[in-house]
């Protein structure tokens, strides 16, 4: 009886190791656990506002009741939990076009919205590493699957992309040989998809997994193929801009997302906002 238990609690411990193996895949590393980050002192700082927009589902937006919500809102939380600094943090809506104005006037600490790295924007403000990377996907109706090899099979498809976005470049430069149909909004081009009238869509995984777990897909539709990370279409991943005056604060970011991230934090964040893994 004593061999039986001890033989059961290994196999269920080793069940765990697995679960939780394949729990820890589910999101991206992006930080090389040898890499040491040292917690800056940020006992001189009194303020730390984050600016972001609402436009931006799941990342930030306006929830039922009226408040700002989103994954990086939590993220913002989450990190001035990890830095022990929660009583100075706050949390600002502005529209896009306020963001760096409101950064580099002091009336913010922080843009947590999606902020493209460009080499211009590197030489005004301090950039930390990314938490998280979008990816460009496809999407298929559940009974019309796009099978392998893709590129071969997309010759004979129809499949929609928004006109003019970086999504249509990305197809055209990776697919030279398939056909594109180009739409005005996305909602039309998931419509035409939901119809029958296109075989699969292209585009941003992230806002495509928020669709497809939604009921307005009615569980229609899944990915297809594998995530294509395009950095030279679609940058190195989103990350929080500080003014480079304020270096340490965004040191003490990057101590945090490394902390979060050992932690599983981020990977639970990532889950509870996007459900239908788009990685």
């Amino acid at each position: 009886m004593y061999f039986r238990s001890i033989v059961t609690f290994v196999l269920g411990l080793l069940l765990l190791m697995i679960a939780q193996t394949a729990y820890a895949g589910d999101f991206p590393h992006y930080w090389d656990g040898r890499e040491r980050v040292s917690k800056p002192d940020l006992t001189a700082v009194k303020r730390i506002r984050f600016v972001t927009t609402v436009d931006y589902p799941p990342f930030n937006f306006i929830d039922n009741t009226g408040r700002i919500s989103g994954f990086n809102i939590d993220l913002a939380r989450a990190i001035c939990a990890e830095l022990d600094v929660t009583a100075i943090c706050q949390i600002e809506a502005r529209p896009w076009n306020e963001l760096q104005t409101a950064l580099e006037s002091g009336e913010a600490e922080a843009i947590l919205a999606g902020l493209r790295p460009t080499a211009a924007l590197r030489q005004k403000y301090a950039f930390t590493a990314p938490y998280i990377r979008l990816v460009a996907r496809f999407v298929t109706l559940r009974d019309n699957q796009l099978s392998d090899p893709i590129d071969k099979v997309l010759e004979s498809k129809n499949v929609g992309v928004i006109s003019d976005s970086v999504h249509q470049a990305i197809f055209a430069d990776y697919f030279p040989k398939a056909h594109w149909i180009g739409y005005p909004t996305r909602d039309l081009m998931l419509k035409d998809l939901k119809a029958k009238k296109i075989d699969a869509v292209f585009g941003d995984g992230s806002d495509l997994s928020f669709w497809i777990g939604s009921t307005d897909a009615a569980n229609c539709c899944v990915f297809a193929g594998r995530p294509y990370t395009a950095p030279q279409f679609l940058g190195d991943g989103l990350m929080i801009a500080t003014t480079l005056q304020n270096n340490d604060l965004a040191e003490g970011f990057n101590f945090a997302l490394k902390s979060m991230e050992a932690k599983g934090t981020i990977s639970e964040l990532y889950l509870r906002y996007f459900p239908v893994d788009f990685y």
